[in-house]
């Protein structure tokens, strides 16, 4: 199937690269490599939408930060037992944006993460190149940074206190103590932002 792909005959074909091959290939990366790479994505969608935008302008934009899992199947490197989903995994970190309400969300950054990492690893680093860099291309633009509630600590909340963005977190509720009449409801919804 995979030489179909590359136009070479299945049968009598050249062959494809095989497993030592791209071990090597995926080993030969760097740290810096790789940062690299993950810059090049966001200024490429980055610009792509500032082009697209350049007309109308930008008023809002949505940041969401989603953890997922990457289900694998054999022995790799960082590939751990997550209890949340139930399996072997990588629990990668995605940044998605999106512009004034739109449907859309486009992947502005992905950071590989082993299957146990908590939901705020990595997302503080991921924040501080994302925010600025929109910031600087759209200086009008109110920037909207939404998470759920695994990644509310107070780390990240000081983090988005300072960024100047407005940002939605979710709370996790403590069924425990929801039980008990207090007088006060179980969620409080509120934003906070700068003007």
């Amino acid at each position: 199937m995979h030489k179909l792909l590359l136009d070479r005959d299945p049968v009598d074909g050249d062959d494809l690269a095989n497993q030592p091959t791209l071990s090597r290939l995926e080993n030969c990366r760097r740290p810096y490599d790789l940062h690299r790479m993950g810059a090049a994505l966001a200024e490429a969608v980055i610009a792509a939408h500032r082009r697209r935008l350049r007309h109308n302008g930008c008023k809002l934009i949505t940041l969401d930060l989603d953890p997922t899992d990457d289900s694998c199947h054999g022995n790799q490197q960082l590939s751990l037992f997550n209890g949340h989903y139930g399996n072997w995994c990588y629990l990668p970190l995605l940044a998605f944006v999106s512009f004034d309400g739109e449907q859309d969300r486009h992947l502005l950054a992905a950071l590989l993460r082993p299957g146990t990492a908590s939901a705020k690893v990595g997302a503080k680093a991921v924040m501080k190149r994302l925010i600025p860099a929109l910031q600087q291309t759209f200086p009008k633009a109110v920037i909207r940074v939404r998470l759920d509630g695994r990644f509310c600590c107070p780390d990240v909340l000081d983090f988005l206190d300072g960024a100047k963005v407005q940002y939605l977190v979710g709370m996790a509720i403590k069924w425990e103590l929801a039980r008990f009449e207090v007088g006060y409801p179980i969620c409080k919804v509120g934003v906070h932002s700068w003007g």
